[in-house]
């Protein structure tokens, strides 16, 4: 989920109970089956694949359990084949959400969206009702800690990245979405520990709900989108969202 400050949000997801690491943990392990099936479980002929294992180390998701996901997809023995779904809609006061999902039953999914965004006063819209006020960019973040600024940005410009800023106690590089992969590794090779790196729906505009009880349905319908097993992404342009 991104609001104005993605280290704030990086830092609550290290903080997850264990319930919460569980669903983390479910996620990317339906990203890693997917990837598996669509480009094989050698990681170094599978650069999706790659950066997913990375991405879950990140998220301290076991070796063990990563090993046994890519078994399991190469395998083949788990039948369940699931599909890509990107929702769009509005949340109270207009704010902008972008759900994107991975699900083996598309209807069950669809039906689910329709009830959070209803149940919290909000309505699920078309394809590309929202779309067009977010841009995609890769982004990657490295946590300020012991960092020669200068040789950072150095290193992920010489590597084809497009943006470098400082953002709380964090380090934001931004990428074409292409670009992502090579830089990300290119940095990993340069021994910079990364804290995320993700193609992300980065919000043009925000909107700010000044009125207590459309904040109170606005934060319930980004705890009900995240609590679902299908939904792997939320992006929204709302301003200012409370700490979780």
């Amino acid at each position: 989920m991104s609001g104005h400050s993605k280290w704030s949000t990086i830092k609550r997801k290290k903080e997850k109970t264990d319930a919460q690491r569980a669903k983390v943990f479910t996620k990317i392990g339906r990203e890693i089956m997917v990837a598996v099936r669509e480009g094989g479980g050698d990681p170094n002929g599978n650069a999706k694949l790659r950066d997913l294992i990375a991405k879950a180390k990140a998220n301290n998701v076991p070796n063990d359990n990563i090993d046994r996901l890519i078994k399991k997809a190469a395998g083949n023995s788990e039948k369940t084949n699931f599909e890509s779904n990107v929702y769009e809609g509005y949340g109270p006061d207009g704010v902008a959400v972008i759900v994107e999902t991975l699900t083996d039953n598309k209807n069950r999914t669809a039906s689910e969206m329709r009830h959070y965004f209803d149940k919290c006063g909000g309505n699920l819209g078309t394809t590309g009702c929202v779309s067009f006020l977010f841009e995609t960019k890769g982004v990657i973040l490295i946590e300020n800690e012991g960092i020669d600024e200068d040789a950072l940005m150095e290193a992920a410009m010489d590597a084809g990245a497009e943006d470098f800023m400082l953002e709380d106690d964090a380090y934001e590089i931004d990428t074409a979405p292409n670009d992502l992969h090579a830089v990300s590794s290119a940095l990993t090779e340069k021994g910079y520990q990364l804290l995320s790196f993700e193609v992300e729906q980065v919000p043009s505009t925000y909107t700010a709900i000044d009125d207590e009880e459309k904040r109170t349905k606005m934060s319930r319908l980004l705890e009900m989108l995240e609590d679902n097993d299908d939904v792997q992404q939320v992006w929204h342009n709302w301003e200012n969202p409370p700490e979780e």
